[in-house]
């Protein structure tokens, strides 16, 4: 059943209105018709199951059968800080991300970064990347759409990470040396209702300054093991070990 989310649409005695894209994606894309139903995600994350009663020039009217209890989300808030990277890689993080469960997301530039935005392609670049965000929530069927920060400096990014309960740097050198206990270690010691900030560095990773700036600001450094991952890689093997512990393996 397809899904959106009540963002931009009206939800008044028992009717929902969707309107602007979530109608050209019903009517054109889905091509449905009155009679057939469809999911909607309210501001609460309640899933409303609903059935279209008419499909008018500029917005469909849809009655609201019922409530579902279902809940998508991982046990843990978990926040990607990625370092920017070139190309459409960070649309991959956040499209894939949002499949694998992340919460949020905060794009960030360092030492190593080649990417350089001005204040307008920054704000154009974090629309398209919450849209993608949302497509992806949709499909994944989601109880949240992920939210995407505003690209930031490295020292804007450690005062962002002051709220977090874990912090953690994936760091390749322990990968190296085959230090492999400390995330593990990690997502043990964090309960139902806790926060993770997990950083990745750019396509040239971190240096040893922006390391050690790090540790001294509450964030441990750990292995994704034995092999060295892709900026973009890396991410996603992290969500997907979490949500193997704290779905899969417990």
């Amino acid at each position: 059943m397809q899904r959106y989310f009540l963002t931009n649409n009206q939800l008044i005695n028992n009717k929902v209105h969707m309107l602007g894209e979530d109608y050209h994606h019903i009517v054109r894309v889905m091509r449905m018709t009155p009679g057939e139903k469809f999911s909607v995600v309210n501001s609460d994350g309640k899933v409303l199951i609903c059935e279209i009663l008419e499909i008018h020039p500029e917005y469909v009217e849809a009655l609201v059968l019922t409530e579902k209890e279902e809940n998508r989300e991982l046990p843990i808030h978990v926040c990607i800080g990625s370092g920017l990277l070139k190309g459409d890689k960070f649309d991959i993080v956040i499209q894939k991300g949002t499949e694998l469960g992340a919460g949020s997301f905060l794009p960030f530039s360092s030492d190593r970064v080649v990417v350089k935005f001005d204040r307008k392609k920054k704000e154009k670049r974090v629309e398209r990347w919450q849209k993608i965000a949302k497509e992806a929530a949709e499909q994944s069927e989601r109880n949240i759409i992920p939210t995407v920060e505003i690209p930031c400096t490295f020292n804007e990014m450690i005062q962002f990470s002051e709220t977090f309960d874990k912090k953690l740097v994936a760091y390749e050198a322990k990968g190296r040396a085959n230090d492999t206990k400390d995330f593990p270690n990690v997502l043990k010691n964090l309960n139902s209702g806790d926060s993770l900030f997990i950083l990745f560095g750019p396509e040239g990773g971190f240096s040893d300054e922006e390391i050690h700036t790090l540790l001294e600001n509450g964030f441990e450094t750990c292995s994704l093991g034995p092999r060295i991952l892709r900026a973009e890689t890396a991410p996603l093997y992290a969500l997907a070990s979490i949500s193997f512990y704290f779905e899969l393996l417990r």
